[in-house]
């Protein structure tokens, strides 16, 4: 026990890694028995990482506000470190991305019957470095991993993916590189000037004024890339739409989260100052996201790419709570995340499974399937709600908190967020008449049958989540409490106290909190 309770992080990166060489090896004359044991290969590496992830919740203490289950070790020279760890803010981005793999083996299961062996390596290579992402205290060990997680996505969209998946392929490994490029060289001059690539070191710098602001420039264009942010977002839907479906699952439940994690983790505790003087920034693009988006959601066609336009409004909100730097705005962020990777992975996968019988995402050749798919089509509505952000389900809790702690820093701002709810109501109930309810008048459409046990065990767990979270969300915040408030804490005091009427917020704002921050 003491073991894994050392090695707990280094195992869960290790154990997909074996999977995938054990899948490497498989051999059988008869291709359909070969298959079949390269998935349960994979399907077993996934749900031994997810134990043990179970066991690194299970262990997690909640109210320290420091990193948890370190390892440190000498990697290159004895500059750049093998030194992971996790703290509240991470610690539940490691179980999220532990959950969702296994689900997308299952829904692989049947779908993918060509190159399986390269599939599920590249899924399990993937699920290695996106783990490493979240767990990573060396700055130059988090870019290595952060940049590693391309090649598998790139992989997965152009091989596996549909009819223009080399330009969506293309199209995503380009932005996301040229975002990073700019972080590379932020990274190397940070390295020169504190002589250190460790992370919480570099979280108790403090960068001059004039430094900090082109650091966070630097950061900004490779998160914003990744979240994605509005104007950088037009990647996302033509990645979403060319992927295979275990693709948009974990490229909406997890890749999508590495850029609201780079904001918390990097942007805000080292250059506190320059995220004070860009929040309007950060305010404006966000806001434009969730209207513009949900505008266009409303006009699609295609059901992947709508749901594709709503993560990207989703985003939008989790960007607005977390520079709001208050505890409720920050904590919503995170809570909106998870939420979202379960509930867009969830839906992706309803997607998946209607095109796996009728193959097509347009949604006027569907309609009706409440009549013959009365399962899905209660799954379809229950995750429909969840993300509008229904009472009761786990879209609701994100939603409200980032709702009340930006209207704590600035009414317009909580305004601006809040019109997002409404959009996303109507195009997401537009989505459901169309294709649930209505008149069920098409052939192929009537014989579609309903969730098969496989399909039906993949949804399971999602729909338990969402109420879960729903129901009960301070088993997700309590583990956060800790590291956020040592966050504000230490690096925006003066905001943390302040609420003063929005006339006077523009004074309150620009003042960096240099004396609060020197205490500590």
């Amino acid at each position: 026990m003491i073991f894994l309770q050392n090695y707990l992080l280094s195992l869960m990166m290790l154990v997909p890694m074996i999977g995938a060489f054990f899948i490497l090896i498989i051999r059988h004359q008869d291709k359909e028995i070969e298959k079949r044991n390269i998935r349960s290969v994979a399907l077993l590496a996934t749900l031994a990482t997810f134990a043990l992830s179970c066991l690194l919740w299970a262990g997690f203490d909640n109210a320290d506000a420091g990193f948890q289950f370190t390892e440190n070790y000498a990697w290159i020279g004895d500059t750049v470190r093998y030194n992971i760890g996790v703290d509240g803010i991470s610690m539940l981005f490691v179980v999220l991305t532990a959950f969702l793999m296994p689900i997308v083996v299952l829904g692989s299961w049947e779908s993918v019957e060509t190159r399986v062996k390269e599939y599920m390596i590249a899924f399990l290579l993937l699920e290695t470095l996106m783990i490493g992402v979240f767990c990573a205290l060396d700055i130059f060990l988090f870019y290595v991993f952060f940049e590693g997680g391309l090649i598998p996505m790139y992989l997965l969209i152009g091989v596996w993916g549909g009819v223009n998946r080399i330009y969506a392929s293309f199209k995503f490994f380009l932005y996301t590189l040229l975002g990073s490029v700019l972080m590379l060289v932020a990274i190397l001059y940070m390295y020169m000037e504190t002589g250190t690539t460790d992370i919480p070191l570099l979280m108790t710098h403090h960068f001059a004024p004039s430094v900090q602001t082109w650091l966070w420039l630097a950061f900004f264009a490779s998160f914003a890339v990744k979240m994605p942010m509005w104007p950088v977002h037009t990647w996302l839907p033509d990645a979403h739409v060319q992927a295979p479906t275990g693709g948009s699952v974990i490229l909406a439940g997890v890749l999508l989260k590495m850029g609201g994690y780079g904001f918390l983790r990097f942007s805000l505790p080292m250059f506190p100052d320059a995220s004070q003087d860009f929040a309007w920034l950060i305010f404006a693009l966000s806001i434009i996201a969730v209207v513009y988006t949900s505008l266009v959601a409303l006009v699609q066609e295609d059901i992947k790419k709508l749901i594709a336009y709503s993560s990207v409004a989703h985003m939008g909100f989790v960007t607005i709570g977390i520079f709001v730097f208050n505890a409720n705005g920050i904590e919503g962020a995170i809570f909106t995340m998870l939420s979202h990777g379960v509930v867009s992975g969830a839906l992706f996968l309803c997607v998946g499974v209607i095109y796996d019988r009728l193959h097509t995402r347009e949604i006027k050749r569907y309609g009706g399937l409440s009549v013959n798919m009365k399962i899905y089509a209660t799954i379809f509505v229950i995750l429909s709600m969840a993300s509008v952000g229904l009472p009761g389900t786990s879209g609701f809790v994100g939603e409200f908190l980032v709702l009340n702690g930006s209207f704590a820093y600035n009414s317009w701002v909580s305004f601006g967020a809040a019109t997002g709810v409404i959009l996303g109501a109507a195009y997401m109930l537009y989505l459901v008449r169309r294709l649930v309810f209505g008149e069920l008048d098409k052939d192929d459409v009537k014989a579609m049958p309903d969730l098969s046990l496989r399909e039906k065990i993949i949804f399971a767990p999602l729909i338990a989540a969402v109420f879960w979270m729903g129901i009960y969300p301070n088993s997700f915040l309590d583990p956060v409490h800790a590291s956020v408030e040592k966050l504000i804490s230490t690096h925006f005091a003066v905001v943390k106290h302040a609420a003063p009427a929005p006339a006077e917020m523009q004074g309150e704002h620009a003042a960096p909190a240099h004396a609060e921050h020197e205490a500590h």
